[in-house]
């Protein structure tokens, strides 16, 4: 009976083994930001990834005002009031700032004694003025 046990023991043994060497075989393929963007939403250069970079801009630059306007220690009404617009805007802005005029973004960052700095970068060079 020991023997038995003992060779079913062995047996579960080796299927293990074996289970863990086809599994080892079989790794999963990783993938890259950069290449899931280009897989899912489009190459760059094309009409979706344009769109989506452009998205992504407009939140981030939503995130920045609402981050500051908090440091600041200031609500969406007391800001809108400092810029001349309605809170509901100020919200509108801080949620997606894809509709507002880069007038407006100037105003909100000018009101909150915030600088900013715009970079403009062509062929790999960053244009600067004198």
């Amino acid at each position: 009976m020991r023997l038995n046990e003992q060779s079913i023991l062995e047996v579960n043994i080796l299927k293990a083994n074996l289970k863990n060497n086809i599994m080892a075989k079989t790794a999963m393929k990783s993938y890259s930001l950069a290449e899931m963007k280009d897989k899912y939403i489009g190459k760059k250069g094309t009409k979706d990834r344009d769109q989506y970079e452009y998205e992504l801009r407009m939140d981030l630059l939503g995130q920045m005002i609402k981050a500051a306007r908090q440091q600041r220690k200031l609500t969406q009404e007391q800001l809108g009031e400092l810029v001349g617009v309605q809170k509901a805007q100020i919200s509108k802005l801080e949620s997606s700032a894809n509709s507002a005029t880069i007038d407006t973004v100037l105003k909100v960052f000018k009101a909150l004694k915030a600088d900013i700095h715009f970079n403009v970068k062509i062929e790999k060079q960053y244009l600067q003025l004198v």
